[in-house]
């Protein structure tokens, strides 16, 4: 599975990780509902981290398809609002 973390760059993903990267997204998705800022800081901070250290990254010079776009480190929680809502980042 390909991600891409905005702004900086695709990383690939074991299938094993897309269950947690799946449920860091509802983690996320439940905070913006709720209003939880801190919570959502949190929670996005660790799928961030998860797809930095778990992921191997893809060369930029490798053209390929991303599978899940994750919004930039420095995204608001205003901003989240937009990416993490319904099914979040992975449908399903």
């Amino acid at each position: 599975m390909i991600v891409r973390i905005m702004s900086e760059g695709q990383f690939r993903l074991a299938d094993d990780d897309m269950d947690r990267l799946n449920e860091l997204d509802n983690v996320c998705v439940a905070a913006v509902d709720g209003g939880d800022r801190e919570g959502f800081q949190v929670a996005f901070a660790q799928l961030l981290a998860l797809v930095r250290e778990h992921g191997t990254p893809v060369p930029d010079d490798d053209l390929v398809g991303s599978d899940v776009l994750v919004p930039p480190p420095d995204t608001s929680f205003e901003e989240a609002a937009a990416d993490f809502t319904g099914d979040g980042l992975i449908p399903g």
